[in-house]
C-alpha cells in the first residue's frame, strides 16, 4: 500500500511539473506571437543583467503593464499592444518567473 501511494505521488508530481504555472499561463499566449518568449527573456537580461533585477522588472510589469515599463520597442507595442494585468497570485507569479529563468538563463551554459 505504501508503494502504491509513493508511486501515485511521484506520478502526480511528474505530471504537475509538466503542467506548471508557467506552462499553463505563460506559454499559450506567447505561442502565436511573432516575438517568441525566449526573446523577451533576452531583452530583459540585456537591460537588467541579474536574476533578481530581471524578476523584479518582470513582476512590476506583469502586475501593472504599461508601455513605459515594457521592454518592447514602440513598433511592437503598437502592433501587439500592452498585455493585460496578470491574474496570478504572487506565489504563482514567482513560480512562473522561476521556471522562466531556469529555462532560458544563459549563465553556466556558455562554453
Amino acid at each position: 500500500m505504501v508503494k502504491k501511494a509513493l508511486i501515485f505521488t511521484l506520478v502526480i508530481s511528474f505530471l504537475d511539473a509538466k503542467t506548471g504555472v508557467y506552462e499553463k499561463n505563460c506559454l499559450p499566449c506567447h505561442e502565436d506571437m511573432a516575438v517568441k518568449i525566449d526573446k523577451f527573456f533576452y531583452r530583459y537580461l540585456l537591460k537588467y543583467s541579474s536574476e533578481m533585477e530581471v524578476k523584479n522588472a518582470m513582476t512590476k510589469y506583469l502586475k501593472n503593464p504599461k508601455a513605459e515599463n515594457s521592454i518592447l520597442v514602440d513598433g511592437l507595442i503598437n502592433r501587439f499592444g500592452v498585455k493585460k494585468k496578470t491574474t496570478l497570485s504572487d506565489t504563482e507569479l514567482q513560480e512562473a518567473l522561476d521556471t522562466y529563468w531556469l529555462k532560458y538563463q544563459v549563465f553556466n551554459k556558455l562554453k
